[in-house]
């Protein structure tokens, strides 16, 4: 009977060897994949941003094919997002900009001129402190952009490719706001 569940799991492993599943980090649980428009996307990994050892939210990216190729994935012209789901209570409205602009700041190699307009309209959605349980999807999709969801609300939508690939560098880029969170999000 081993020797049989033995083989039906190795069936099933090499069957089905792009199944994901739901992932709980620091208490939530994040799940197995999103759609950006109609396009289906898979969880490629997740992590937690930490700053001064609190537990800010938990961080998922999510492809349509895993990669854990970090420059493929901010240079890539395709569907992806991000959600944070929030763990600590009370994050301000200001905190969150102007974390935000520090990692555009990293992001850009300090020159955000290009651009400004885009970082301040992307700021715009974050007009409300976060609080715990409170989901932020970023979901970028060619020829829409990026769209910014909190608590499944549509708060904006930024157009830019330079912009989409400097947002995604806050996370996965050679200086990202949280190296242990980008590594997670590789799935590393």
């Amino acid at each position: 009977m081993l020797k049989r569940l033995a083989i039906i799991g190795w069936i099933a492993l090499v069957v089905f060897p792009t199944l994901s599943f739901a992932v709980d980090i620091g208490g939530v649980t994040l799940p197995d994949s999103l759609t950006a428009g109609n396009v289906p996307l898979v969880l490629n990994g997740a992590g937690l941003r930490e700053k001064f050892f609190v537990k800010v939210y938990a961080g998922a990216l999510y492809l349509q094919e895993r990669s854990a190729d970090s420059r493929k994935i901010i240079e890539a012209e395709e569907p992806m997002a991000i959600r944070m789901h929030f763990i600590h209570d009370g994050v301000s409205s200001r905190k969150l900009i102007e974390t935000w602009n520090e990692g555009f700041q990293q992001s850009t190699g300090g020159n955000i001129a290009p651009i400004a307009p885009q970082i301040e309209k992307f700021n715009a959605c974050f007009s409300e402190d976060a609080r715990s349980g409170d989901i932020y999807d970023i979901i970028y999709t060619p020829g829409q952009g990026v769209r910014v969801y909190n608590k499944n609300q549509l708060r904006g939508a930024i157009q830019g490719n330079a912009f989409k690939k400097s947002l995604f560098a806050i996370w996965l880029g050679e200086k990202p706001a949280d190296k242990g969170l980008k590594e997670g999000m590789l799935g590393n």
